[in-house]
């Protein structure tokens, strides 16, 4: 979608942080020699240790050391889980809409990626994912997004207890991807380690850090579930950058600095949609239309606003109607359809970036949906 767009077109379409790092030492890696030999590679026991303080710290009281796989970047950590455990022939349930990757991994291990629609609101339907894993019979993977990417997403705790009996009771991997759940606003939202030890939970320097060049993620599980994605990621990259780990190590250190300072940053953004586009904040988009965009008055998380396209535009346009946006009105924007055939008639505005370029992408996108 950036490619072609106008020079001075507001991005609103990457997911990626906009907001800068606290400044103070304590986020800044140690002063003097770097070490840059391969390092071992299950990474630095001093970040595989706070990887699992960090993790006991949300709820996983039973994560130690030997339950945590760093790789290169959650999306390592999805490809070598999938490489593992997707099984060619089977099927492989993932929210649709939803992030980009989980099909293409699907596909690229000859299984078949199966979406499941979510709730009207785009929270987790146990219902449907349960009714998918039933009709499904050969199913060997199952991947939860909360909050979710596109749609900002949800999920209930008894409803992440519903799915990982259903996927335990049939053998099924569970993979829960929650890298955006430290972005949270007023409430921290629910995690699949509320319930239960099973299944892989997936984590990343990328969204709440506020580091995604550093391709540093991790997931968290039972060490015997882990063994064989160990084997496909130690065949990948070997481990992931000496330096990269370094300044992880440092982040984390630092969470209690870092994580405070990318909420407030996300507060601000979710602040300037109320001020600058009201109505998204549980209707439409500065407009009175039938559909809904997602409410946020019950909870801002994530930095993503699922935008339903303005009233009286055909559903199947929403690509044309997003190039259009782009061109005429200068705003980049990510069409629906890109997170899968039931992304029809919305478009995804990321709220990640400089406050100032989302709060002049809002006063741009205003007259599409007052016209």
């Amino acid at each position: 979608m950036a490619l072609g767009a106008p020079p001075d077109a507001v991005n609103l379409g990457l997911g990626e942080p906009g907001w800068p790092l606290p400044t103070g030492q304590a986020v800044r890696p140690d002063e003097g020699s770097v070490d840059l030999s391969y390092g071992p590679n299950t990474s630095d026991p001093a970040l595989v240790d706070a990887i699992a303080g960090y993790a006991q710290a949300r709820g996983a009281d039973t994560v130690g050391p030997d339950g945590v796989m760093v790789t290169a970047g959650s999306q390592a950590a999805l490809f070598a889980l999938f490489q593992a455990y997707a099984e060619p022939g089977s099927a492989v349930l993932a929210p649709d809409p939803g992030f980009v990757a989980y099909p293409t991994l699907a596909r690229l291990c000859g299984a078949t990626p199966v979406g499941y629609p979510l709730g009207p609101d785009g929270d987790l339907d146990a219902d449907a994912l349960l009714a998918a894993l039933c009709e499904h019979g050969h199913t060997s993977l199952v991947v939860l997004n909360h909050p979710a990417n596109p749609t900002g997403g949800l999920t209930s705790s008894g409803a992440l207890e519903r799915v990982a009996e259903a996927c335990a009771e049939r053998d099924v991997l569970l993979v829960s991807d929650e890298v955006y759940a430290e972005l949270w606003v007023d409430e921290p939202p629910a995690s699949l380690r509320d319930v239960t030890d099973v299944g892989v939970v997936l984590g990343s320097m990328s969204k709440a850090f506020g580091a995604p060049g550093l391709r540093i993620g991790w997931a968290t599980g039972d060490p015997e579930v882990l063994a064989p994605a160990r084997l496909v990621h130690n065949a990948m990259t070997t481990a992931p950058s000496r330096l990269s780990q370094r300044a992880a190590l440092a982040l984390l250190e630092a969470a209690g600095e870092v994580l405070p300072a990318a909420r407030e940053q996300l507060r601000l953004r979710w602040d300037a949609v109320a001020r600058l586009a009201p109505c998204a904040n549980g209707h439409r988009f500065l407009g009175d239309g039938p559909q809904k965009a997602r409410s946020r008055s019950a909870g801002r998380v994530g930095f993503y606003l699922w935008l339903p396209l303005p009233e009286g535009i055909d559903p199947d346009g929403t690509e044309a109607f997003a190039l259009r946006l782009r061109d005429e009105g200068r705003v980049t924007t990510i069409p629906g359809t890109a997170f899968g055939a039931r992304g029809s008639g919305f478009l995804r505005v990321s709220l990640g970036g400089p406050v100032e370029d989302l709060e002049e992408g809002l006063r741009r996108l205003a007259p599409w949906w007052k016209a």
